[in-house]
Protein backbone atom coordinates (compact mmCIF):
# COMPACT_ATOMS: atom_id res chain seq x y z
CA UNK A 1 0.00 0.00 0.00
CA UNK A 2 2.90 2.25 0.86
CA UNK A 3 4.48 1.73 -2.38
CA UNK A 4 0.92 2.92 -3.89
CA UNK A 5 0.47 6.05 -1.84
CA UNK A 6 4.17 6.98 -3.06
CA UNK A 7 3.02 6.36 -6.74
CA UNK A 8 0.36 8.34 -7.03
CA UNK A 9 1.94 11.17 -4.65
CA UNK A 10 4.63 11.38 -7.44
CA UNK A 11 1.83 12.05 -9.92
CA UNK A 12 0.20 14.29 -8.05
CA UNK A 13 3.22 16.38 -7.17
CA UNK A 14 4.48 16.29 -11.31
CA UNK A 15 0.47 17.61 -11.76
CA UNK A 16 0.93 19.70 -9.40
CA UNK A 17 4.20 21.56 -10.52
CA UNK A 18 2.52 21.35 -14.09
CA UNK A 19 -0.66 23.32 -12.80
CA UNK A 20 -2.37 20.00 -15.04
CA UNK A 21 -4.84 17.51 -13.59
CA UNK A 22 -3.42 13.60 -12.53
CA UNK A 23 -5.10 12.30 -16.03
CA UNK A 24 -3.34 14.66 -17.84
CA UNK A 25 0.51 13.37 -16.16
CA UNK A 26 -1.21 10.00 -16.59
CA UNK A 27 -1.43 10.11 -20.41
CA UNK A 28 2.14 11.70 -20.89
CA UNK A 29 4.01 8.98 -18.54
CA UNK A 30 1.46 6.17 -21.14
CA UNK A 31 2.13 7.80 -24.39
CA UNK A 32 -1.45 8.51 -25.52
CA UNK A 33 -2.85 10.85 -27.21
CA UNK A 34 -4.75 14.61 -26.17
CA UNK A 35 -1.93 16.28 -24.93
CA UNK A 36 -0.70 19.66 -26.58
CA UNK A 37 3.04 19.50 -27.34
CA UNK A 38 3.79 22.47 -24.63
CA UNK A 39 1.84 20.69 -22.12
CA UNK A 40 3.91 17.65 -22.40
CA UNK A 41 7.02 19.17 -23.13
CA UNK A 42 6.68 20.93 -19.37
CA UNK A 43 5.36 17.70 -17.86
CA UNK A 44 8.73 15.48 -19.11
CA UNK A 45 10.78 18.50 -17.77
CA UNK A 46 9.55 17.99 -14.37
CA UNK A 47 9.44 13.72 -14.82
CA UNK A 48 13.10 14.28 -15.38
CA UNK A 49 13.75 16.90 -12.41
CA UNK A 50 12.22 14.78 -10.05
CA UNK A 51 14.00 11.90 -11.59
CA UNK A 52 10.52 10.07 -11.47
CA UNK A 53 10.04 6.49 -12.36
CA UNK A 54 6.93 5.27 -12.58
CA UNK A 55 5.50 1.65 -11.10
CA UNK A 56 5.23 0.11 -15.10
CA UNK A 57 4.57 -3.54 -13.84
CA UNK A 58 1.18 -2.27 -11.45
CA UNK A 59 0.50 0.05 -14.45
CA UNK A 60 0.47 -2.75 -16.64
CA UNK A 61 -1.64 -5.33 -14.78
CA UNK A 62 -3.96 -2.88 -13.82
CA UNK A 63 -4.68 -2.08 -17.63
CA UNK A 64 -4.79 -6.07 -18.16
CA UNK A 65 -3.65 -5.15 -22.28
CA UNK A 66 -2.16 -7.57 -23.89
CA UNK A 67 0.49 -6.49 -26.44
CA UNK A 68 1.50 -9.28 -29.67
CA UNK A 69 4.70 -8.99 -30.75
CA UNK A 70 5.49 -10.95 -33.70
CA UNK A 71 9.31 -12.25 -34.57
CA UNK A 72 9.99 -13.28 -38.27
CA UNK A 73 13.41 -14.72 -38.74
CA UNK A 74 14.71 -17.54 -40.24
CA UNK A 75 15.24 -21.64 -39.10
CA UNK A 76 17.74 -22.74 -38.12
CA UNK A 77 19.31 -25.60 -40.76
CA UNK A 78 21.45 -28.12 -41.40
CA UNK A 79 23.38 -25.54 -43.62
CA UNK A 80 24.20 -23.12 -40.40
CA UNK A 81 23.11 -23.05 -37.37
CA UNK A 82 24.10 -18.76 -37.38
CA UNK A 83 20.52 -18.74 -36.15
CA UNK A 84 20.17 -19.99 -32.63
CA UNK A 85 22.02 -17.19 -31.56
CA UNK A 86 19.53 -14.61 -32.35
CA UNK A 87 16.75 -16.54 -31.38
CA UNK A 88 18.40 -17.82 -27.80
CA UNK A 89 19.27 -13.38 -27.70
CA UNK A 90 15.26 -12.99 -28.37
CA UNK A 91 14.06 -15.28 -26.00
CA UNK A 92 16.18 -13.99 -23.14
CA UNK A 93 14.23 -10.92 -23.66
CA UNK A 94 10.92 -12.33 -24.08
CA UNK A 95 11.52 -14.08 -20.95
CA UNK A 96 12.50 -10.72 -19.32
CA UNK A 97 9.38 -8.60 -20.11
CA UNK A 98 6.58 -11.23 -20.52
CA UNK A 99 5.06 -10.38 -17.01
CA UNK A 100 4.47 -7.12 -18.90
CA UNK A 101 1.31 -8.29 -20.82
CA UNK A 102 3.59 -9.02 -23.78
CA UNK A 103 2.55 -12.52 -25.77
CA UNK A 104 5.73 -13.18 -28.49
CA UNK A 105 4.65 -15.45 -31.27
CA UNK A 106 7.44 -16.87 -33.40
CA UNK A 107 7.53 -17.21 -37.36
CA UNK A 108 10.41 -18.74 -38.80
CA UNK A 109 10.85 -18.98 -42.82
CA UNK A 110 13.46 -20.94 -45.01
CA UNK A 111 16.33 -19.23 -45.93
CA UNK A 112 16.51 -21.07 -49.20
CA UNK A 113 13.18 -20.17 -49.92
CA UNK A 114 11.65 -17.22 -50.38
CA UNK A 115 7.94 -18.51 -50.97
CA UNK A 116 8.44 -19.74 -46.95
CA UNK A 117 8.83 -16.16 -46.32
CA UNK A 118 5.95 -14.54 -47.79
CA UNK A 119 3.48 -17.57 -46.41
CA UNK A 120 4.88 -16.36 -42.63
CA UNK A 121 4.31 -12.30 -43.24
CA UNK A 122 0.80 -13.18 -44.67
CA UNK A 123 0.38 -14.86 -40.94
CA UNK A 124 1.95 -12.20 -39.00
CA UNK A 125 -0.66 -9.65 -41.11
CA UNK A 126 -3.88 -11.64 -39.96
CA UNK A 127 -1.97 -12.43 -36.42
CA UNK A 128 -3.20 -8.69 -35.66
CA UNK A 129 0.98 -8.22 -34.75
CA UNK A 130 1.16 -4.79 -32.44
CA UNK A 131 4.91 -4.75 -33.51
CA UNK A 132 6.95 -6.97 -35.63
CA UNK A 133 11.14 -7.92 -35.08
CA UNK A 134 12.40 -9.01 -38.45
CA UNK A 135 15.55 -10.07 -40.24
CA UNK A 136 15.19 -8.83 -43.65
CA UNK A 137 16.90 -11.56 -45.33
CA UNK A 138 15.08 -11.06 -49.08
CA UNK A 139 15.09 -8.18 -49.71
CA UNK A 140 12.13 -7.51 -52.00
CA UNK A 141 9.85 -9.31 -49.97
CA UNK A 142 10.69 -7.77 -46.92
CA UNK A 143 10.36 -4.36 -48.71
CA UNK A 144 7.12 -4.72 -49.67
CA UNK A 145 5.96 -6.47 -46.53
CA UNK A 146 7.26 -3.42 -44.78
CA UNK A 147 5.47 -0.96 -46.58
CA UNK A 148 1.83 -3.23 -45.56
CA UNK A 149 3.17 -2.75 -42.05
CA UNK A 150 3.72 1.14 -42.68
CA UNK A 151 -0.01 1.24 -44.36
CA UNK A 152 -1.24 -0.59 -41.25
CA UNK A 153 0.53 1.66 -38.69
CA UNK A 154 2.73 -1.44 -37.14
CA UNK A 155 6.18 -0.39 -35.99
CA UNK A 156 8.70 -2.62 -36.62
CA UNK A 157 12.27 -3.21 -35.68
CA UNK A 158 15.37 -4.64 -37.90
CA UNK A 159 18.07 -7.20 -37.31
CA UNK A 160 20.78 -8.59 -39.14
CA UNK A 161 20.67 -6.24 -42.37
CA UNK A 162 18.66 -2.93 -42.97
CA UNK A 163 16.29 -2.34 -45.68
CA UNK A 164 17.42 1.36 -47.77
CA UNK A 165 14.72 3.90 -47.48
CA UNK A 166 12.32 2.20 -44.81
CA UNK A 167 10.84 3.66 -41.95
CA UNK A 168 11.98 1.00 -39.06
CA UNK A 169 11.26 1.92 -35.49
CA UNK A 170 15.32 0.95 -35.62
CA UNK A 171 17.68 -1.02 -36.95
CA UNK A 172 19.97 -3.07 -34.64
CA UNK A 173 22.59 -4.79 -36.62
CA UNK A 174 26.11 -4.44 -38.09
CA UNK A 175 27.82 -1.64 -40.23
CA UNK A 176 27.85 -4.38 -43.10
CA UNK A 177 29.71 -1.53 -45.53
CA UNK A 178 32.32 -1.12 -42.42
CA UNK A 179 32.76 -4.92 -41.82
CA UNK A 180 33.29 -5.51 -45.58
CA UNK A 181 35.72 -2.65 -45.11
CA UNK A 182 37.34 -4.06 -41.89
CA UNK A 183 37.46 -7.76 -43.79
CA UNK A 184 40.07 -6.10 -46.71
CA UNK A 185 41.79 -4.35 -44.29
CA UNK A 186 42.88 -7.40 -42.24
CA UNK A 187 43.37 -9.22 -45.33
CA UNK A 188 45.71 -6.45 -46.66
CA UNK A 189 47.72 -6.89 -43.20
CA UNK A 190 48.53 -10.76 -44.53
CA UNK A 191 49.03 -10.22 -48.22
CA UNK A 192 51.08 -7.17 -47.66
CA UNK A 193 49.16 -5.71 -50.90
CA UNK A 194 50.54 -8.76 -53.27
CA UNK A 195 48.43 -11.76 -54.53
CA UNK A 196 45.12 -12.69 -55.95
CA UNK A 197 41.80 -12.13 -53.76
CA UNK A 198 38.73 -14.65 -54.39
CA UNK A 199 35.78 -13.00 -52.88
CA UNK A 200 33.14 -15.81 -52.52
CA UNK A 201 29.26 -15.06 -51.90
CA UNK A 202 27.66 -18.80 -51.15
CA UNK A 203 23.69 -18.17 -51.10
CA UNK A 204 20.99 -19.73 -53.10
CA UNK A 205 19.71 -16.42 -53.14
CA UNK A 206 22.95 -14.37 -53.47
CA UNK A 207 21.33 -11.31 -55.75
CA UNK A 208 18.73 -10.39 -53.23
CA UNK A 209 20.85 -10.62 -49.65
CA UNK A 210 21.14 -7.39 -48.85
CA UNK A 211 24.19 -8.25 -46.55
CA UNK A 212 26.28 -10.39 -49.05
CA UNK A 213 25.85 -6.83 -51.36
CA UNK A 214 26.66 -4.34 -48.49
CA UNK A 215 30.03 -6.79 -46.91
CA UNK A 216 31.12 -6.98 -50.85
CA UNK A 217 30.54 -2.77 -51.63
CA UNK A 218 32.90 -2.46 -48.05
CA UNK A 219 36.14 -5.17 -49.31
CA UNK A 220 36.49 -3.76 -52.68
CA UNK A 221 35.98 0.06 -51.53
CA UNK A 222 39.27 -0.75 -49.16
CA UNK A 223 40.92 -2.02 -51.97
CA UNK A 224 39.97 0.86 -54.17
CA UNK A 225 40.62 3.72 -51.32
CA UNK A 226 44.10 2.24 -50.77
CA UNK A 227 44.89 1.47 -54.73
CA UNK A 228 45.72 -1.50 -54.31
CA UNK A 229 46.84 -3.82 -56.90
CA UNK A 230 45.28 -6.74 -56.36
CA UNK A 231 43.27 -8.43 -58.42
CA UNK A 232 39.77 -9.45 -57.18
CA UNK A 233 38.16 -12.51 -58.63
CA UNK A 234 34.68 -12.73 -57.43
CA UNK A 235 32.09 -16.00 -57.72
CA UNK A 236 28.58 -16.23 -56.57
CA UNK A 237 27.57 -19.67 -55.49
CA UNK A 238 24.20 -20.16 -55.63
CA UNK A 239 23.65 -23.15 -54.17
CA UNK A 240 24.87 -23.54 -50.23
CA UNK A 241 25.83 -27.31 -50.50
CA UNK A 242 29.98 -28.67 -50.52
CA UNK A 243 29.34 -30.15 -53.77
CA UNK A 244 28.91 -26.69 -55.29
CA UNK A 245 31.46 -24.94 -53.38
CA UNK A 246 33.95 -27.86 -54.29
CA UNK A 247 33.52 -27.69 -58.09
CA UNK A 248 33.33 -23.34 -58.04
CA UNK A 249 36.78 -23.62 -55.95
CA UNK A 250 38.44 -26.14 -58.38
CA UNK A 251 37.65 -24.36 -61.36
CA UNK A 252 38.87 -21.22 -59.99
CA UNK A 253 42.27 -22.51 -59.08
CA UNK A 254 42.56 -24.62 -62.09
CA UNK A 255 41.97 -20.81 -64.31
CA UNK A 256 44.20 -18.50 -61.69
CA UNK A 257 47.55 -20.38 -59.74
CA UNK A 258 48.14 -16.63 -57.76
CA UNK A 259 45.03 -17.18 -55.56
CA UNK A 260 46.30 -16.27 -51.98
CA UNK A 261 43.55 -15.79 -50.37
CA UNK A 262 39.41 -16.09 -50.05
CA UNK A 263 36.99 -13.87 -48.19
CA UNK A 264 33.54 -15.29 -47.95
CA UNK A 265 31.06 -13.09 -47.25
CA UNK A 266 28.85 -15.12 -44.75
CA UNK A 267 28.90 -17.93 -42.23
CA UNK A 268 29.36 -20.24 -45.00
CA UNK A 269 32.97 -20.42 -44.94
CA UNK A 270 33.58 -23.73 -43.46
CA UNK A 271 32.60 -24.85 -46.76
CA UNK A 272 35.71 -23.63 -48.33
CA UNK A 273 37.74 -24.70 -45.02
CA UNK A 274 36.71 -28.49 -45.73
CA UNK A 275 37.57 -27.76 -49.39
CA UNK A 276 41.13 -26.05 -48.56
CA UNK A 277 41.50 -28.96 -45.88
CA UNK A 278 40.63 -31.94 -48.37
CA UNK A 279 42.71 -30.33 -51.30
CA UNK A 280 45.75 -29.65 -49.15
CA UNK A 281 46.09 -25.65 -49.91
CA UNK A 282 47.26 -24.71 -46.45
CA UNK A 283 49.06 -21.86 -47.77
CA UNK A 284 45.81 -20.00 -48.50
CA UNK A 285 44.67 -17.15 -46.47
CA UNK A 286 40.68 -17.48 -45.11
CA UNK A 287 38.42 -15.00 -43.33
CA UNK A 288 34.83 -15.33 -42.71
CA UNK A 289 31.72 -14.75 -41.15
CA UNK A 290 30.32 -15.47 -37.71
CA UNK A 291 30.89 -18.02 -34.96
CA UNK A 292 29.13 -21.20 -35.21
CA UNK A 293 30.13 -24.69 -34.38
CA UNK A 294 31.92 -25.80 -37.58
CA UNK A 295 33.39 -22.24 -38.73
CA UNK A 296 35.31 -22.82 -35.02
CA UNK A 297 36.34 -26.12 -35.98
CA UNK A 298 38.55 -24.62 -38.90
CA UNK A 299 39.48 -21.95 -37.16
CA UNK A 300 41.13 -24.40 -33.92
CA UNK A 301 42.99 -26.22 -37.12
CA UNK A 302 44.10 -23.21 -38.53
CA UNK A 303 42.49 -23.91 -41.49
CA UNK A 304 40.52 -20.23 -41.57
CA UNK A 305 42.29 -17.82 -40.41
CA UNK A 306 40.02 -14.72 -39.14
CA UNK A 307 36.39 -14.69 -38.21
CA UNK A 308 34.52 -11.57 -37.88
CA UNK A 309 31.66 -11.54 -36.07
CA UNK A 310 28.42 -8.93 -35.43
CA UNK A 311 27.13 -10.49 -32.06
CA UNK A 312 24.16 -12.10 -33.06
CA UNK A 313 22.65 -12.93 -29.87
CA UNK A 314 22.72 -8.97 -28.84
CA UNK A 315 20.88 -8.23 -31.98
CA UNK A 316 17.77 -10.62 -31.11
CA UNK A 317 18.14 -9.30 -27.42
CA UNK A 318 17.84 -6.18 -28.46
CA UNK A 319 15.97 -6.02 -31.10
CA UNK A 320 12.94 -7.27 -29.17
CA UNK A 321 13.61 -4.76 -26.07
CA UNK A 322 13.45 -2.18 -28.58
CA UNK A 323 9.73 -2.94 -29.24
CA UNK A 324 8.86 -3.74 -25.44
CA UNK A 325 10.36 0.44 -24.79
CA UNK A 326 8.34 1.55 -27.30
CA UNK A 327 5.12 0.25 -26.50
CA UNK A 328 5.32 -0.17 -22.63
CA UNK A 329 7.96 2.72 -21.81
CA UNK A 330 7.05 5.35 -24.42
CA UNK A 331 10.42 5.72 -25.14
CA UNK A 332 12.33 7.30 -27.77
CA UNK A 333 15.43 6.49 -29.47
CA UNK A 334 17.79 6.38 -32.06
CA UNK A 335 16.80 4.52 -35.12
CA UNK A 336 19.83 2.23 -35.80
CA UNK A 337 21.80 1.08 -33.84
CA UNK A 338 24.91 -0.70 -34.65
CA UNK A 339 26.41 -3.71 -33.32
CA UNK A 340 30.44 -3.99 -32.30
CA UNK A 341 32.18 -5.81 -34.94
CA UNK A 342 34.56 -8.36 -33.18
CA UNK A 343 37.28 -10.17 -34.73
CA UNK A 344 38.47 -13.63 -33.59
CA UNK A 345 41.26 -15.66 -34.26
CA UNK A 346 42.40 -19.64 -33.04
CA UNK A 347 43.60 -17.29 -29.79
CA UNK A 348 41.05 -15.59 -28.18
CA UNK A 349 37.65 -17.27 -29.51
CA UNK A 350 37.51 -19.37 -26.59
CA UNK A 351 36.44 -16.12 -25.04
CA UNK A 352 33.91 -14.75 -27.03
CA UNK A 353 30.22 -14.80 -25.86
CA UNK A 354 27.94 -15.23 -29.43
CA UNK A 355 24.84 -14.83 -27.40
CA UNK A 356 25.12 -11.92 -25.12
CA UNK A 357 28.30 -9.44 -24.68
CA UNK A 358 27.55 -9.62 -20.80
Amino acid sequence: MKKKNNELTGVREIARRANVSIATVDRVLHGRDGVSPKTKARIDDIIKELNYQPNILASRLASKKVYRFAVLIPKVSNETDFWKAPLAGIQRAEAAISEYGIKTSYYLFDLNDRRSFDIQTRQILKSGADGILLAPSFINEAAAFTDLCKERHIPYVLIDSNIPNQESLCYVGPHLFRSGYLGAHLMNFSLNGKGTILVLNISKEVDDHNYLIQIEEGFRAYNKYHSLQNDIIKIDVTSAGYTAVEKELTAAFNEEEEIKAIFVTNSRVFLVAQYLERSRKRDILLIGYDFIEKNIEYLKKDVIDILICHRPGEQGYQGLMKLYQHFILGKTFENISFMPIDILTKENYEFYNNYMSV
